[in-house]
This record gives structure tokens, C-alpha cells and sequence, in this order.
């Protein structure tokens, strides 16, 4: 792919998220600029992406319910809560630093 077709993101997991990516905290991916059905990659479609060819656990629930991030998971997009950046519907940026964040505990 040409540069033109992917963008370079920054992708960090915490809070215990990371034992489903392989025990890497941090990822450098250049993400295809457009998702299955030809429009514009947005974090839905990153999610996907990341299940689908990044993760290497079985455990997806951990991660996603009902196709979108679990309850509990904390998502910032370039230090912001995506709740401000219009949640999975984000259309993502060159340059963007996704973080997903595990807010639950075992106790």
C-alpha cells in the first residue's frame, strides 16, 4: 500500500489490555484509509482492524462487546475522551495517538 492508502497512527494499551496484544504496550501501525465498504477509516473500523490482525488472544470479549469497545474500557483519542471526539464514528488522523485503557479490576 502507498502511503496515500494507510495512516500512521500510534496505538498504546494499559491497564491490563496489553496481556491481550501480545504484551506490547505500544504500537506504530499504519491503518488502511478505508475500511471494508470503502469509507473513510474511523475508530469502528480500527477496533476491527486491531481484532482481526493485531490481536494474537482468542479472548476478544475482553476487548469488544457487540461490535464496539467493552464497557469499562477508557478510549482517548490524542490525549481526549472519544466521548468529546464523537466516540467510534472518529474518522482517524495521521498522526493520532489512540490509547485504550482497562478502568476494571479484579478484587
Amino acid at each position: 500500500m502507498s502511503n496515500d492508502e494507510t495512516i500512521p497512527i500510534t496505538i498504546e494499551f494499559s491497564g491490563g489490555l496489553e496481556i491481550l496484544f501480545s504484551n506490547q504496550k505500544k504500537y506504530s501501525l499504519a491503518l488502511p484509509a478505508k475500511d471494508e465498504s470503502g469509507e473513510p477509516a474511523n475508530v469502528a473500523f480500527l477496533v476491527r482492524h486491531l481484532c482481526d490482525k493485531v490481536m494474537k488472544d482468542p479472548r476478544k470479549e475482553l476487548f469488544v462487546l457487540d461490535d464496539t469497545v467493552r464497557p469499562g474500557i477508557l478510549v482517548l483519542i490524542n490525549e481526549a475522551d472519544w466521548e468529546l471526539e464523537g466516540e467510534d464514528k472518529y474518522e482517524v488522523q495521521k498522526g493520532d495517538h489512540i490509547m485504550f485503557v482497562s478502568t476494571l479490576h479484579g478484587g
